[in-house]
């Protein structure tokens, strides 16, 4: 299985987890051309808690929310290599264009996005919060990030 779960295999393993006293820390993305920003991101995240969570769009959802160039890097691909990370204990891939029914399935303890969205914004604030939760965000890395690195490969290679 390594860290990359179905939701139901997800859903059990959070029992687990549960059970053990382990704060569960859950955020999520599409991690398409994974980058520094992604990486110091999801350290910072796994500082909140003992287990990092980490939802992952599948490609067709990247396809409906960022059009039919994204991804990039296709949806194994993604998840192997995020599950690679030491901050990352485990990636749950979703179909749909937002977490939602992911995050009710699992309930986090603590659920975080970038610095980029404002708390109200958060899908999944109001399940994290009536379960006692926490919702927070993590300050944005500037200037790191995927449509960047698009924008270098396009202005260097397709001029």
């Amino acid at each position: 299985m390594g860290k990359v779960f179905s939701i139901a295999e997800l859903t059990a393993q959070r029992q687990r987890w549960k059970e053990e006293k382990k704060t569960v820390v859950f955020t999520n993305g599409v991690f398409d051309l994974l980058h520094r920003g992604h990486v110091k991101y999801l350290a910072e995240a796994k500082k909140l808690g003992d287990v990092l969570i980490v939802g992952m769009n599948t490609d067709d959802s990247v396809h409906r929310i960022k059009g039919p160039l994204r991804p990039i890097v296709p949806g194994d691909d993604r998840a192997f290599v995020l599950s690679q990370l030491a901050s990352v204990d485990a990636v749950c891939l979703f179909t749909e264009e937002t977490p939602f029914n992911l995050i009710a399935a699992v309930v986090p303890d603590i659920l975080v996005k970038g610095g980029d969205y404002t708390l109200d914004a958060i899908v999944g604030k109001d399940i994290v919060e009536h379960a006692g939760g926490k919702v927070m965000t993590i300050p944005f890395v500037e200037n790191k990030s995927t449509t960047n690195i698009v924008e270098i490969i396009r202005q260097r290679f397709c001029s």
